[in-house]
């Protein structure tokens, strides 16, 4: 089965990301693989506060992740897998498409703010030929209709 694999962060475009791949998914008989990836500096400090501080990244991502598998198994009929990694993004997520032959697309969203389309969408798209699957890039700005429209 192909699968859509999704970034889960903060961003307000990571929303309309998971709808499309949801979407995309349910329409082509896929899956939806989500990526989180906690960032090292985040547990810089002595070791009892940096586990601390690691549980609690990781029960933030599992909680955020819920509230995206509970819409897409009751709209789109799809139970989408978590993957949590530590470390850098764009390394973490060339690791997992490396690994699992079954991720077929990458979707991303693209912010619609001054800062530019987001960090992940610049470096990846700088390397997009030499990537082993196909990017497919959602504007933050799209409505659930117009995303409805080209799923």
């Amino acid at each position: 089965m192909r699968k859509f694999l999704v970034v889960l962060d903060d961003t307000r475009e990571c929303l309309n990301a998971m709808r499309f791949a949801a979407m995309r998914a349910a329409h082509t008989g896929g899956g939806v693989e989500i990526l989180s990836v906690i960032p090292p500096e985040e547990f810089q400090h002595w070791i009892g506060v940096g586990d601390i501080m690691r549980a609690e990244a990781r029960e933030r991502i599992e909680v955020h992740f819920e509230v995206f598998a509970k819409w897409m198994r009751d709209r789109q009929g799809i139970d989408p897998h978590l993957v949590i990694r530590e470390g850098e993004a764009v390394p973490e997520l060339l690791a997992l498409i490396k690994e699992d032959p079954d991720i077929g697309v990458l979707v991303l969203g693209a912010g619609t703010g001054k800062g530019g389309p987001g960090p992940l969408v610049t470096q990846l798209t700088r390397n997009a030929g030499t990537l082993p699957i196909p990017i497919t890039i959602v504007p933050g700005s799209l409505s659930k209709e117009q995303l409805e429209m080209v799923s």
